[in-house]
Parts: structure tokens; sequence; C-alpha cells
């Protein structure tokens, strides 16, 4: 099944190369491109995508508006989205993680991560970079950001980290704390059943009671509330 995709981002060079990177899978095909926000916005409304890629800082309409549009709570039928982001940017990234996006890349990210993201977002999965996964949720444990985007609040149950995150409701077993401490340090499904000696479905089930009990739409906000409690304290 080929994965159709859009990119949208306000430099031409840029949506060059995540194009060629792209095209050279044989099971992705970018069937649009948008050079900011509000283009991405209706393009995605008139093609309906599977992913769209979006850099985050745009003119006009940004990638946080463009996420929230297109894959916000209120929308009726979310596309989902994986933003794009330079590290030094990293204060966007929480917000438009809340506003949506099922998870995040580096601009400089290859095409085998590349690739593994869309994938990831397009089967209702989410990826984050995994050599800034720890560093970037810790830097958000304590607080939203004191600058850049600020969360709405209506991205779901799980406020930001610190400042009333909720609380399960029902009490996590041991295995479901070990799952989500390694989902807290970016480790993939695979990863985890290698690590915790348990089969790959098993991994499966584990995470969707995780989000059931903790009212999370992905293993993004898993592990954003993992971050915020101590990565997966005992209740």
């Amino acid at each position: 099944m080929t994965v159709r995709v859009l990119i949208a981002d306000d430099q031409e060079l840029v949506r060059a190369g995540l194009r060629v990177l792209l095209d050279t899978q044989p099971d992705i095909e970018v069937v649009a491109e948008a050079a900011d926000g509000a283009e991405a916005i209706a393009l995605a409304r008139r093609l309906r995508p599977d992913v769209c890629l979006l850099d985050i800082r745009m003119p006009g309409t940004d990638g946080l508006e463009a996420t929230r549009a297109i894959a916000g709570p209120d929308v009726a039928e979310p596309i989902p989205v994986v933003v794009i982001t330079t590290f030094d940017l990293d204060e966007y990234v929480y917000a438009a993680l809340r506003a949506g996006a099922r998870g995040f890349l580096l601009k400089d990210a290859g095409p085998a991560m590349l690739a593994e993201a869309v994938h990831a977002a397009a089967r209702g999965d989410a990826l984050i970079a995994p050599n800034v996964t720890v560093r970037l949720l810790e830097a958000f444990a304590g607080a939203e950001p004191a600058s850049g985007p600020k969360s709405t609040g209506s991205a779901g149950v799980i406020g930001p980290p610190g400042s009333g995150s909720a609380r399960p409701v029902e009490p996590l077993t041991a295995r479901e704390r070990e799952v989500l401490a390694a989902v807290a340090r970016g480790l993939g499904n695979t990863e985890v059943a290698g690590e915790l000696h348990i089969s790959l479905s098993t991994v499966k089930t584990h995470i969707a009671s995780l989000m059931t009990k903790l009212g999370a739409r992905n293993r993004v906000e898993l592990a954003i509330w993992a971050i915020g409690e101590g990565r997966g304290r005992r209740d």
C-alpha cells in the first residue's frame, strides 16, 4: 500500500530535498507541496493525503496552526501530521504535539528515519527522533515553555507535564510501568519487546492499555506523561 504524503515548508530547497528522500521509497508518494500553512490546510482538505509532513515555522499560518486545523482534537476526520523542526526551535515542538502531531523529526533526518516516521503516522503510531526524545521531553517536564506557542489544554485529558497531568483511571501494572518507562526513552515496539523479553503483540497490548488508562491518543502523549510523572513511577 502506497502512503500519500503532503510536504509543507516555506523553503523550496527543503521541500525539494524531502521529496527526493521520500521518492526513494517504493511505497511512499509525494502528492503535493505547500509553501505555507494555509496552503497546506487547503491541499490537505482537498487531497486527503495519508500523512502531512509540516515545517513548524512558516510565514502566515505556521505549522502549529496548520497541525491544529488538520489533526487537532476538534477535527472530524483528522489527517496524521509529522512535524519537522530544528532542535533550536524545540520550544515549539511540545505545543505541536499537544495540537495533534503524531511526532517530529529533525530536518537532517536521513531517508530511513523519514520513511519510518511517515509509515508510523500512517498506521496510527507516532515517532519522535530518538536522538532528542529524552532531552526534549525532559526540557518540558516541569512546565509549558516560557516562550513560543502555548497549549490550549484542549488536545486531550493529559495536561502539560508537572501541571496537573491526569491520573490513571486504573492503577498501572508493574509490566505497564516497565513498558511506559521504555516508551519514555524513545524505544519502538520491537526494542521494548527485546528489552523486556516479551512478544511484540504483548507490547502492543500493554501500550493500548496504557493509552486507555491515561487517556492518551498516542505514544507521544504516553512519553510526555511518563517524563512528567518521573518516568512511570509506582502509583
